[in-house]
């Protein structure tokens, strides 16, 4: 089950990918940044929900508490790459990192984490893989 989380986590991150791309390309440029990272931040949470529920059958999990595990590893996971990764890898200054969260200026960003967070358990239960 953890294997088949990791991968569906891959597609996510490769989904992140693309979705900061076209929010850097065209949202924010057409929008202005308030608006293209509400947008941003709502269409990957959107996808987000819809992997899962395609993939939570895939996943496999056995009860409750494995579709919590799975929530619980891939917000981990996220927020493990957005700062390591940010940090060390794309030399992001943990500020700007940290300015993603600041929900009084507008940045919605835990939405995606509450998202990833969630998905598993909802998407399951109401797929009848396991009882809420």
């Amino acid at each position: 089950m953890i294997r088949r989380a990791l991968t569906v986590w891959l597609v996510m991150l490769l989904l992140a990918i693309i979705n900061g791309a076209a929010r850097q390309t065209w949202l924010i440029p057409k929008l202005g940044a308030v608006t293209g990272r509400l947008v941003s931040t709502i269409a990957l949470s959107a996808l987000i929900a819809v992997v899962t529920w395609f993939t939570i059958a895939w996943i496999h999990p056995r009860s409750s508490g494995d579709t919590y595990a799975v929530g619980v590893l891939w917000v981990a996971l996220t927020l493990a790459f957005e700062f390591l990764a940010g940090h060390f890898l794309f030399g992001s200054p943990w500020s700007e990192l940290l300015e993603d969260y600041n929900l009084l200026r507008g940045r919605i960003w835990p939405l995606v984490l509450v998202t990833m967070a969630l998905a598993p358990s909802l998407c399951a239960a109401y797929r009848g893989l396991i009882r809420p």
